[in-house]
């Protein structure tokens, strides 16, 4: 059980810098004065689940739900036996 904590500890760790990477590399929900000239409306706006950005948002949704079952998993008492 002592290799299989160590394993799931590094994925963890693993898990927390890429989460850390990937929301640094999001951009801010602030529109600015774009969002008054209307350029909310293109169409990279329209089709944010297909840009850079949309992947960005998936992959960190993907990561936290990583991160909190590696937490749950880890704080169980069964891996310290």
């Amino acid at each position: 059980m002592d290799i299989l904590r160590i394993v799931l500890t590094i994925i963890y760790v693993i898990d927390c810098i890429a989460i850390t990477v990937v929301v640094l590399m999001q951009e801010g929900k602030s529109a600015g004065l774009g969002a008054i000239a209307g350029a909310a409306d293109t169409y990279w706006g329209h089709n944010k689940g297909r840009s850079m950005e949309g992947g960005l948002l998936k992959a960190t949704r993907v990561l936290v739900v990583i991160f909190f079952v590696l937490s749950i998993v880890l704080s169980m008492n069964f891996l310290t036996k």
